[in-house]
């Protein structure tokens, strides 16, 4: 990961631009780290988009009360944790089952 203080990434902005296309860049300020760049497409793999989406009316009340239940099964034992890669292919699996019967 790249670093660069925010005096050079103003006069080389296009420069700061190209690199954070290949990785993230921590921009600085008197020596400490005030920000970090990164691109689009790596941003889509966080939950930054999140941040931005405009949602529903009551979406956040149905996330909590969502999560809040989901814990509760884990505590009592009713459901079990999956791992991130296998909750993954779970995922794929079922989005590309759906792709190929899903009406042209």
């Amino acid at each position: 990961m790249k670093t660069i203080s925010a005096r050079d990434a103003k006069t080389r902005f296009g420069e700061l631009l190209d690199t954070m296309q290949r990785e993230p860049v921590v921009v600085t300020k008197n020596n400490r780290p005030v920000g970090i760049m990164i691109s689009i497409k790596d941003a889509s793999d966080t939950l930054i988009p999140e941040l931005f989406m405009e949602k529903e009316e009551g979406y956040d009340n149905w996330f909590k009360a969502k999560v809040t239940k989901s814990l509760k099964a884990v505590k009592a034992g009713t459901t079990a944790l999956t791992k991130h890669d296998q909750a993954m292919d779970r995922a794929w699996a079922r989005a590309l089952a759906r792709a190929k019967t899903a009406p042209a």
